[in-house]
């Protein structure tokens, strides 16, 4: 006779307090012991499994239901009440939370102790865990649920399954999360660079390097006020260095337009309208008179009048002449 799958899947030891757990408080008196052990080996013996004419499977089935006989419960009666109580926290490390469910029931199941039973009871921490992680994932807003069970290592099947998700959407999620801890790699190593320097250096630092304030915030273990206070700065610095270019960019124009006209010397004067003179013998055409006069560096003041008043320039030729 063959075995069931979920027969092969448990140990034999906990298909019996399985049995057992679906027996009534009578059933566990004295006077029904035998009887209930020989359903209980008739169901295992229907599930493929050899009891009735094992002795020593019948040995171990007479000895779990005598126990919780004794106890007045099944093992798993206590057993599911200690899993049911776990959070979240208290299975943070299953090895850990483990030792602490043998320590709770080992005074009246020391059998769990056994080095047959213990790993099993380490998987069903662990899956423990993992049904608490996804009931937490589930609960969580947007995409964050996935980001929890990615960041605990969860199988991706599972998670898929588990979340409702494509594999597409995992893997988006997923890809997200490699490029986020590389950008957490990347201020790392930027904050190693000013490891000696202020906070306010820290900040700057990483401002200049285009580092989200959430993760300046974080990373450099600073407030909101130390980021309002460099931007502040950043932004002073800024208007300042607009009021620079700004002062400079006007001087290089009027260094480029030359002097205004009470500023030019007479000799100088007569010599700029002789040359606009030629050049306008040479065009008649405005935009090619202002480009020749600009080449010979005729001050921008005199061009003007040249192009809009021509006659002008005889009446600046006569001042200039004295």
């Amino acid at each position: 006779m063959t075995t069931s799958d979920a027969a092969e899947k448990k140990p034999f030891w906990l298909l019996i307090e399985e049995r057992i757990l679906q027996l009534g408080s009578q059933d566990l008196s004295a006077e029904n012991l035998e009887a209930s052990v020989q359903r209980i080996a008739g169901e295992l013996d229907g599930a493929g499994l050899n009891v009735t004419r094992d002795g020593g499977n019948l040995i171990q089935l007479r000895f779990a239901v005598d126990k919780a006989s004794k106890a007045g419960r099944p093992l798993l009666k206590d057993f599911n009440a200690a899993i049911s109580e776990f959070t979240l926290e208290d299975v943070a490390d299953p090895y850990m939370a483990t030792n602490n469910l043998l320590d709770k029931l080992g005074e009246t199941w020391p059998e769990l102790r056994s080095s047959a039973r213990r790993p099993v009871v380490v998987e069903i921490v662990e899956n423990t865990k993992l049904d608490l992680l996804i009931a937490k994932a589930k609960g969580l807003p947007g995409d964050d649920g996935i980001r929890l069970l990615i960041g605990e290592k969860v199988d991706f099947q599972v998670i898929t399954k588990a979340m409702e998700i494509t594999d597409e959407k995992l893997n988006e999620v997923n890809e997200l999360i490699k490029k986020e801890l590389a950008e957490r790699a990347r201020v790392a190593g930027l904050l190693e660079a000013v490891a000696d320097k202020s906070n306010d250096e820290k900040v700057r630092h990483l401002f200049d390097n285009d580092v989200s304030e959430a993760l300046i915030i974080e990373m450099a273990n600073v407030d909101q006020a130390a980021i309002d206070a460099v931007k502040k700065a950043k932004e002073e610095e800024l208007k300042e260095k607009q009021r620079l270019a700004e002062e400079e960019a006007a001087r290089k124009k009027k260094e480029a337009e030359g002097p205004s006209l009470e500023d030019i010397p007479a000799d100088q004067m007569l010599d700029y309208i002789e040359s606009i003179r030629e050049i306008m013998e040479f065009s008649d055409q405005e935009k090619e008179i202002r480009m020749m006069c600009e080449q010979s560096a005729i001050p921008k003041a005199l061009v003007d009048i040249a192009v809009s008043e021509p006659d002008k320039l005889d009446e600046l030729e006569k001042q200039a002449e004295g």
